[in-house]
Formats: structure tokens, C-alpha cells, sequence
């Protein structure tokens, strides 16, 4: 990978929604800032505008933002512990009330002697059963220094206790002993106290820990620098934890100069709300074999914001204002970007039961007898007890965790002595699961790519036709085409008018086709037309699948540019426009097309095995899959 060093790219912020106000920039001001520092072109309207507000509207950037003085300062105090009122304790639904997860140090329940586990079951004499997390936490919260009673059940005995609603505080990360031996910590934002946090938790458990489980479910994101520092706790000092590139393609690596605390197994925990700053930590771990990623494909927010304020540009923010400005793109390890698809779990499972999934996989190596114990080896081997998976409390995360193994993940079932291979199906049907489903197809058994559409499907890449079929050899057309690639970009739902005369946003691949052209990787027939209906021939859709490649990848996009000025020998046959696409899927150790190019019809017809069999190979090149083919 070739990378060019200039000035470093500030840092990464949190997006946050808030009411703009009175703004002290002037547009002269702020027209200036967007053309030194922005990372993509200016909207012409942008030009027209001269207030400030809807200057920074017109960018079409969710990202960007102007704060006044009070804005900064609450945005700011987001990405630090936190001060609330209330009672001091986290919950969860459980059958017969709400279950206490967390009990916040200092709080009025810490006062009161509530633990974690306690099942709160009324609150002022109201039953909190059927209830759900939000009804229940609406009665906790209120007034500071008003009382309340709490009815609680702890070893099958109810007790009642008031308290008195006070301000308590939330770090930004705080850990926890769960089942005497896992080091479970929560991380709601990467700030200025996260990494603190962190390593006093690693240090405290250091002792009892041998698992630990990060959970970045609902993280935003946060501070770059936080996210480094914290990532080096568990991998170790590097130079490139991550790549930023800039509008201008000036790039930079940054890392962490902090040693690795602790060299226990990891899990991360991911949800659709983990961004940016989180999604940067789960690619590192991701990307450098350092842990298990769990649970559900993050948000996918790949671009970094520098925080432009009076201790950066003092003559422009005199007065406490900001701006949070959109200046760069960033890339994990592996040089690949995470922006729009998001990070692809090991294991996609449903995020609710992430934590449970985690649990599961943090059992210990048995030593000697390996009775009653699963071991799946995936980036490591991880070993569950059969069980307590099998149990009331576990079964449906076990479900998940079988369904969500790709079909060449070896599994093995303790034998006493030794391990003898099995499957997810028969451990399943052992433990009586009777909700447990392959995703994978049922008419694909005699693709010669039959390995690459499961993979896909295990991980929700392709849908197939909702029967469980795939129909593999039947040809592609230009609409498939496009909700195939918006499915695997985890593409967000454009709005407004469809930017093609003979697609509808109401058609069913209306969405996908107008979300895959505003990315600039699929382009109209002329005069305004798309042809949804038509085939997708060969070079058509390599050409499409190299652009997906240049922009999700650091290598492929600095191959690009290398490319021969005129069509190697083996290429000529391909039309002027694609050779070179050929070219670039054909290149390093193994090529990624999915037969010699050689061999290629450039102009024959794609089909939906050969669509699945190139994305599949590009997405596990690129590590957004894990290579299990």
C-alpha cells in the first residue's frame, strides 16, 4: 500500500442533533473554512447562500455542523461522564418485572443496598410486569430530591425501600465481574475519560478475567485519540490503527504509542448504532485477528470530522461557537472503509442477545475432560458449554450463534478425551432447538459457487427470492444487480424523486438502483433512462464491482492509478471502458474474478452464481467478510 504522510486530520466527533441557533460566523467566514478543509465539493448552491445555517444545510453532509457557545460546550460534555438524576441503576426486561443490570456508585439505590440482579416488580405500588425498559425507567426518573418506593425480589424474597432521586454520575465506560470470570465493559462514548476507564477496569479484574467482552452497542462514537488509546489496551502499540485520507488525497496513518494490558480472549459487541469512533475500534480488532466481533452490522459511518473552535482557529471563535467539519474518510488496518456498509460482525445475530451470545462464548478450555463442551474455531477457538446453552436462559442466543456459523467453520462436540466434528444442525437438534433454521439455500447444492452464496447468505448479503431458493444459474438484471450491491452495502433508503424516468421509487428496486447511482457506482443508458429490466452483461458488472473496490478499498484505489495506458494481452476482447476494470479484479496473488479473464464473454450475460461468487470474493479480499472459502 503506498501512503503518502502529510498533516494528520484532527479527530473524530459524535454526531449530535441539535436546534441551530444565532450563528457568530460569518458566511464569508464559513465559505472559506468548507474550501480549505471540506472533503467534498461544495454544492454550487452553497455559493448562493449568505446565512450560515443554510450554507451548512445545502451541504447535504448530516455530519457537519455549526454549534453556538452553549452547543459546543453540550456536545462537548456528551463525550465525558455524564450527570443524571434519577435513582442510580440500569434495568432490563425480565418475565416478572425489570431486572437491575447496573447500580451506579454513589446512587440512591447504591444507598439502599440494590445489587445487579435484583427483579425490580413495583414502583410505588405499580406493577412494572409486561412493562417495557422505557415505561419502567419513566418511573424511576423525576424530580431531584423527591421519594419513591422500589419492591424488589433478590433469592425469592420481596423487599421494599425508598429513595430519594439524586444526581448520580454515568461514565463514559465502566466494567464489571460477570460469572466470576468474564471482564464485561460497557463503553457508551470514546472521550476524554474512556481510556481511564477502561484501564481500571482491566487492571481491577485483571486477576479474575479471563474473557473480556467489549459492548459498543448504542456507541456513537467520540474522540479518535480515545479510541487508539483504548484499542492499544488490547492489541498493543501501532503505527496504523487506522488511515486518513483527505479531499485533496493527502493520507495519514495514526496509531497508539500505549502498551497492550491485557492478552485475553476478546469479544466486541455491535449493534446499527455503533459509529464511527466504535466502528473504528471493532475494524481494529476486525482487521488485526485480535478478537471476536458479535451481534449486529454497525451504522457504517467511515468519515472523520475535525472540530474547528477557539483553541483551533481563535480569530474565527472568539466567542465559544464551533464547527464540526466533514475533512476526511477513514480506513481500518486492512486499508478498507467501513463508510455506508458498517462493520460486518463474525457472528450477525440479533444485538439484543449479543450479550447473552458473548457469555456463551467466554466458556473456559476444559482440561482433560472435554464432555458437555462445544468448540468453534473462528479467529481463535472459543469454547461453550453445551448445558448451559441448552438452558431456558440461553437457548435462543445458542440458536443464533448456530446460525449465524458459516457452514466451513469448524465445529467440534467434546468426546471425553478428544473432539469429534459436527454441525450446527445436529447440536441444535440435540438441544431440542426447535426454531433453529440454516440460511443458506436450498437449490444451490450444484452451483460450482454453491461455498460463496452461502457465505453471503449466512451473513445476510443476498436475500435470495424469499422461498429459500436462490435460482443461481437464472441471468441478473440491472434492477437485481442493484439490490444485490445495496444489500451488501447496507445501502441507507435515499428519499425524494427517483433520478431515472423509467424507475419508480415505489418499484421494489427502485430504492436500491437510485442509492447505488447517488454513490457513482451504477449509471444510466441515456436519456434518462435505466433499463432496470435489461441483463447485466460481464464487463458491465466487473466494471461496477472494481468501482465498489476503489472506494472501499486503499490498495485497490492506489492500484488503480497504476494502471497500463492500453489493454494487456488476454483483455483485448473487453470494450475500452471495462478493460482496465479487468484488469485491476485481476491482479495481486489470486486473482478475484471468478474464472481466467481469458475465458470471460465479456459481453455475455451475467448470472446471479457469477454475481455472487465475484462479491463474495471481493468483500472477503477487502475483510469485510472473514475468508472462510
Amino acid at each position: 500500500m503506498k501512503l503518502r504522510y502529510r498533516l494528520p486530520a484532527i479527530g473524530l466527533a459524535a454526531t449530535l442533533l441539535l436546534t441551530p441557533a444565532a450563528q457568530a460566523l460569518t458566511p464569508a467566514e464559513t465559505l472559506s473554512l468548507l474550501e480549505n478543509y471540506y472533503l467534498d465539493s461544495i454544492p454550487e448552491q452553497v455559493y448562493e447562500l449568505t446565512d450560515v445555517k443554510e450554507m451548512i444545510q445545502a451541504l447535504g453532509d448530516p455530519y457537519t455542523q455549526y454549534f453556538t457557545a452553549e452547543e459546543y460546550e453540550a456536545f462537548r460534555a456528551s463525550l465525558s461522564d455524564s450527570e443524571l438524576v434519577g435513582a442510580g441503576i440500569s434495568l432490563k426486561v425480565a418475565d416478572n418485572g425489570v431486572l437491575v443490570t447496573r447500580v451506579m456508585s454513589g446512587s440512591a439505590a447504591a444507598e439502599a443496598g440494590m445489587l445487579p440482579g435484583d427483579v425490580i416488580t413495583a414502583i410505588d405500588g405499580q406493577s412494572v410486569a409486561g412493562m417495557s425498559q422505557e415505561q419502567a425507567s419513566d418511573l424511576l426518573s423525576g424530580e431531584e430530591g423527591s421519594s419513591f418506593q422500589v419492591t424488589y425480589l433478590r433469592d425469592g424474597q420481596s423487599t421494599t425501600v425508598t429513595l430519594t432521586r439524586r444526581t448520580f454520575v454515568v461514565p463514559a465506560a465502566f466494567s464489571e465481574l460477570q460469572e466470576d470470570h468474564i471482564g464485561y465493559i460497557t463503553c457508551i462514548t470514546f472521550g476524554p475519560d474512556t481510556a481511564g476507564h477502561v484501564l481500571e477496569g482491566l487492571e481491577t479484574n485483571a486477576g479474575q478475567a479471563d474473557h473480556w467482552l467489549m459492548d459498543l452497542r448504542s456507541n456513537g462514537g467520540g474522540e479518535i485519540s480515545a479510541a487508539l488509546e483504548t484499542i492499544s489496551y488490547f492489541i498493543g502499540p501501532g503505527d496504523e490503527l487506522v488511515y486518513m485520507l483527505t479531499g485533496d488525497g493527502s493520507l495519514v496513518a495514526q496509531g497508539s504509542e500505549h502498551a497492550q494490558v491485557t492478552d485475553k480472549p476478546l469479544i466486541v459487541l455491535t449493534d446499527a448504532y455503533t459509529a464511527s469512533a466504535s466502528e473504528l475500534f471493532s475494524s481494529a480488532i476486525r482487521d488485526t485477528d485480535s478478537g471476536l466481533v458479535v451481534g449486529g452490522r454497525t451504522y457504517g459511518k467511515g468519515v472523520a470530522q475535525a472540530l474547528l473552535d477557539s483553541e483551533a482557529l481563535p480569530d474565527l471563535f472568539p466567542n465559544g461557537d464551533a464547527l464540526k467539519l466533514t475533512i476526511s474518510r477513514f480506513f481500518g488496518p486492512a486499508g478498507t472503509s467501513h463508510d455506508t456498509i458498517g462493520i460486518m460482525p463474525h457472528l450477525l445475530i440479533d444485538s439484543l442477545l449479543a450479550d447473552e451470545a458473548a457469555i456463551l462464548l467466554s466458556g473456559n478450555k476444559p482440561q482433560g475432560d472435554t464432555s458437555g463442551t462445544v468448540r468453534i474455531d473462528l479467529n481463535g477457538s472459543w469454547y461453550i458449554n453445551l448445558e448451559q446453552a441448552c438452558s431456558d436462559t440461553y437457548r435462543e442466543a445458542f440458536t443464533q450463534v448456530l446460525e449465524a456459523l458459516p457452514d466451513s467453520i469448524p465445529l467440534w462436540k467434546g468426546t471425553g478425551d478428544d473432539w469429534e466434528a459436527t454441525t450446527a444442525a445436529a447440536l441444535a437438534s440435540s438441544c431440542g432447538l426447535s426454531s433453529y433454521t440454516h440460511r443458506g439455500f436450498t437449490d444451490t447444492d450444484q452451483s460450482p459457487y454453491a461455498d460463496e452464496i452461502d457465505l453471503l447468505a449466512t451473513y445476510r448479503v443476498v436475500l435470495g427470492a424469499g422461498d429459500g431458493t436462490y435460482h443461481p444459474s437464472e441471468t441478473l438484471t440491472r434492477g437485481q444487480l442493484c439490490t444485490l450491491l445495496a444489500q451488501a452495502l447496507n445501502c441507507k433508503t435515499p428519499t425524494g424523486e427517483s433520478a431515472f424516468t423509467d424507475v419508480s421509487m415505489d418499484d421494489w428496486y427502485g430504492p436500491a438502483v437510485n442509492a447505488l447511482a447517488s454513490l457513482g457506482l451504477v449509471n444510466g443508458v441515456g436519456d434518462g433512462r435505466f433499463a432496470p429490466n435489461e441483463p447485466v452483461s460481464h464487463e458491465q458488472f466487473i466494471t461496477i464491482l472494481a468501482r465498489l473496490g476503489r472506494r472501499l478499498n486503499l490498495d485497490l484505489h492506489y492500484t488503480w492509478d497504476e494502471r497500463p495506458q492500453s489493454a494487456p494481452a488476454g483483455y483485448e476482447s473487453y470494450s475500452s471502458w471495462a478493460w482496465d476494470s479487468v484488469w485491476l479484479l485481476d491482479q495481486g496473488e489470486e486473482s478475484l474474478l471468478w474464472t481466467d479473464a481469458e475465458d470471460i464473454q465479456p459481453a455475455g450475460v451475467t448470472t446471479r452464481e457469477e454475481a455472487a461468487a465475484l462479491t463474495c470474493s471481493l468483500l472477503c479480499e477487502l475483510n469485510l467478510l472473514p475468508d472462510l472459502i
